[in-house]
């Protein structure tokens, strides 16, 4: 147990270090000045952003990045309700993040003081723990119990804020940091789910984040292998088993709905993303990282809860007679195949003009296998997700099933901190560049170099075209057409060009990678190019 004393900021910083934190993301207020000291004193990094959006998501993209707490400190009133965006999406996403705002001071409380406002009730329903550190002895122990809050299953942000009269005011705590513990999942309930999967002709996992987050992406190989089921990857549980292996799937999706007799989803909810567990005639088994995140919505043949390490190992121990699914495999693998081959003509390009296709055929063979790929958009980025493969788990980040554009220049620089060896890619939408690229001058001023491309359509695609099928018509879904966003970037210290001609692909994209700073390729898109969107979005 180590003794803390100083003002709150230091006791506040040592109890986040405590609990794994090693940086923070802010922009400066002075209700929140003793934190900076304190990690000053304490070493600390300090990461300043040019919006609380951006601090937010930064530190969210850190905790998926690393699975440790990430920490955001925004001062009162406005720098807290402008992380809220950020905050809703890592309660979606159930990413364990921890928010630190300044509070207007105790003693003028009542009185109309600067940026006064109760902000504990505005950030409970999205949070695990929404709480004021009222008094100095509260601030290490409510910041210590809201970490652990935040890492145990399931997962989710935290806010505390302080009063500013208490935050500068002399505070000390004994600090005693442990682990959350994981939850033991039923032995019955993983032999039932075994028993079901062994028996299946035809079965397939479907995995998300928590087998990350829950550091089960080995113990998925394990199952995978033993029990010989095709696996299919979405979010953050992309690359827990790499692209290329030989059960890991990602283009016959539809094969599941028409053939398949049991679908598995492991770590992630049934909702949209997975036609809230529709899958046609097969039977549906749900595996959540705790008893109360099983689906309840619809009829489950079984499930189980707790630690998805521990169920997935179960899963892998079973010695009990297995129907054979090497038929099944071969059957989705010929399709896989086959649905690769017909991809390679869009991918290839060709003509005048650029679809997205043709962007992602041309980076595929430029990302190393460690790549951190970050999508920030809608038609563009899903492009993205079909395209690009991930061999690496923690290697993907898109803004989840919140689905909230402006993630993108938060994300990048928590990949470039957290992956200094690792190629950092930023692919954005032309809409979502307008949210945050400004942070740019965040990734210049802390020599962040990050490759960023734009896909550049003027316009609004993920509304523009539904619009147009429902009304003959669109409207509030256009952008100025071939805006200069490079020029945007080279104004705030980066680099960067724009890309008309798709034999200018490959060359800009080099010169991207090979580039010290932030650099943008600005590629003008067809604007009259549609993603062949299939899921079911409400």
């Amino acid at each position: 147990m180590e003794t803390i004393e100083g003002h709150g900021g230091d006791v506040a910083v040592a109890a986040l270090r405590a609990a794994g934190v090693e940086e923070m993301f802010t922009l400066s207020g002075g209700h929140v000045f003793p934190v900076y000291d304190g990690a000053v004193r304490q070493k600390m990094r300090i990461v300043d952003v040019r919006h609380e959006q951006t601090a937010t998501f930064a530190a969210e993209g850190t905790a998926k990045l690393t699975r440790r707490p990430g920490l955001a400190v925004v001062t009162a009133g406005p720098g807290v309700t402008n992380s809220i965006s950020a905050v809703t999406s890592a309660y979606f996403t159930g990413v364990p993040l921890v928010v630190l705002g300044g509070r207007a001071p105790t003693v003028n409380w009542g009185r109309g003081g600067l940026q006064e406002l109760d902000h504990v009730p505005l950030l409970a329903p999205v949070t695990k723990s929404s709480r004021t550190a009222q008094a100095g002895e509260d601030i290490g122990p409510v910041l210590l119990e809201s970490a652990r809050t935040a890492l145990s299953p399931h997962r989710g942000p935290v806010f505390v804020d302080v009063p500013m009269d208490t935050i500068f005011s002399p505070a000390s705590a004994s600090l005693s940091w442990s682990a959350p513990e994981a939850i033991e999942p039923d032995p019955a309930d993983v032999e039932a789910v075994a028993r079901l999967v062994a028996g299946a002709a035809r079965p397939a996992f479907i995995v998300g984040g928590d087998v990350w987050f829950g550091r089960a992406e080995e113990a998925l190989g394990r199952a995978a292998a033993a029990l010989g089921v095709p696996v299919f990857m979405n979010g953050m549980g992309r690359g827990c088993l790499p692209a290329d292996d030989p059960l890991a799937f990602s283009r016959v999706r539809s094969l599941l709905r028409k053939e398949a007799d049991l679908v598995v989803v492991i770590g992630t909810p049934l909702d949209f993303r997975l036609a809230f567990g529709d899958f046609g005639a097969a039977t549906v088994v749900h595996l959540a990282d705790t008893p109360a995140g099983v689906a309840g919505h619809r009829e489950l043949a079984a499930s189980a809860g707790g630690d998805l390490a521990a169920i997935l190992d179960g899963l892998a121990a079973w010695t009990g007679d297995r129907v054979p699914h090497d038929d099944w495999i071969t059957r989705l693998r010929d399709a896989e195949t086959a649905a690769r081959a017909k991809d390679e003509a869009g991918l290839a390009g060709g003509g005048s003009v650029i679809r997205p296709p043709a962007v992602y055929g041309a980076l595929r063979s430029r990302l190393e296998r460690d790549a951190v790929v970050v999508g920030d958009g809608g038609d563009f980025v899903s492009y993205a997700g079909k395209y690009v493969d991930s061999y690496q788990p923690g290697c993907w980040l898109d803004p989840g099933p919140y689905g909230c554009l402006g993630t993108g220049l938060g994300y990048a620089m928590a990949a470039r901190l957290a992956r200094p060896s690792s190629q950092v890619v930023l692919l954005l939408g032309d809409g979502a560049a307008g949210f945050s690229l400004m942070d740019v001058d965040t990734l210049v001023r802390h020599d962040l170099p990050v490759v960023m491309v734009v896909g550049n359509n003027g316009a609004w695609g993920l509304e523009k075209h539904p619009m147009r099928m429902l009304y003959g018509y669109d409207v509030a879904a256009e952008l100025r057409p071939e805006t200069r966003y490079d020029e945007v970037v080279r104004a705030l210290g980066g680099a960067g060009e724009t890309v008309r001609d798709p034999a200018d692909l490959g060359p800009a994209l080099d010169r991207a990678f090979a580039a010290d700073v932030p650099y943008l390729v600005n590629v003008l898109t067809d604007p009259d190019d549609a993603y062949p969107r299939t899921s079911v979005l409400a």
